[in-house]
């Protein structure tokens, strides 16, 4: 595993969490991914409603998803690596550049 792949997640959230296999982008750096056995990400959704903030990806031949897709910024989250099932594809350098830019705003570095 390693920063910028896409992955099925097994999520089982509450309330405003996601509650589904869906996939989500590794965030975690790779130097991290090596030390630890969770892996941070962020979830896609193929619904076209996005807040503010959220990233809009179109389907490629790289990240192979099945749809356009938003990734929900909001939903910060953090796994055991058994939650993961498959990998799916790699996000386009230029999305991973626009994550980094709002997790500078979102935590304040």
């Amino acid at each position: 595993m390693k920063q910028g792949e896409i992955w099925f997640v097994e999520f089982d959230g509450q309330g405003h969490e996601y509650q589904k296999r869906c996939p989500a982008v590794i965030i975690e750096s790779d130097k991290q991914l090596k030390i630890t056995s969770v892996i941070t990400v962020l979830p896609f959704t193929s619904q076209q409603k996005k807040h503010k903030d959220d990233i809009f990806v179109a389907k490629s031949d790289s990240n192979k998803l099945f749809f356009d897709s938003v990734i929900k910024v909001y939903q910060i989250q953090t796994f055991d690596e058994v939650r993961f099932k498959n990998k799916i594809g790699e996000l386009e350098s230029e999305i991973m550049e626009k994550i980094r830019q709002y997790l500078q705003v979102h935590f304040g570095l």
